[in-house]
């Protein structure tokens, strides 16, 4: 994302709609090329900190590439450059920074993982108590059931463990997973 101008109160607003906007529609994160900047406060400092957490928090993630003089400013008075430096401290494109980038969205995607292992290994569980199915069928019926709903996997099985909790059950997900565990039977047997 390049932005320019003047970076103040009243640029804050626009920015953080553009960053979110950015942020929503990347798959792994946002570039922030700063270079065109010709004024930057603290108001506008606050937005980029606010939206680096929140792409740390959506797992991805928000790194500054390139910034103007005013911008180098900002940061090296505040301290806070390495919150928005890539994963080698720079804020520079190219050299061996790509491969850098690359490892850190995959370090990204595995908290990510992590994060949501926990309730697909719920779901699992509850697959396996409701419909005597072994763990690795489990795992495919969710698979199955995701792929053919068009789902996340980590979404499905969040609606399976908030169904045995006592939430009711959709109907689009019953015939889902009824679905799944036939094809799954079928395929074993």
């Amino acid at each position: 994302m390049r932005v320019r101008g003047d970076l103040d109160l009243d640029a804050a607003r626009p920015l953080e709609q553009g960053l979110r906007t950015a942020l929503g529609s990347s798959v792994n994160g946002v570039d922030l090329d700063l270079s065109g900047v010709g004024f930057c406060d603290c108001s506008a400092l606050n937005v980029l900190i606010a939206a680096r957490h929140r792409a740390l928090a959506e797992g991805k993630t928000m790194e500054l590439r390139a910034s103007a003089p005013t911008v180098d400013r900002v940061l090296d008075l505040t301290g806070t450059r390495s919150l928005l430096a890539g994963p080698d401290g720079a804020t520079e494109w190219g050299g061996d920074g790509e491969a850098l980038r690359e490892l850190r969205v995959e370090v990204v995607q595995l908290r990510r993982a992590m994060q949501t292992r926990p309730v697909i290994d719920l779901a699992r569980g509850i697959l396996m108590a409701s419909f005597g199915l072994g763990s690795e069928e489990a795992w495919r019926v969710l698979v199955t059931a995701s792929q053919h709903a068009n789902t996340k996997l980590h979404h499905l099985a969040q609606d399976i463990v908030s169904t045995a909790e006592g939430g009711e059950p959709r109907e689009q997900l019953r015939d889902q997973l009824a679905a799944a565990v036939a094809r799954v039977r079928a395929e074993s047997a």
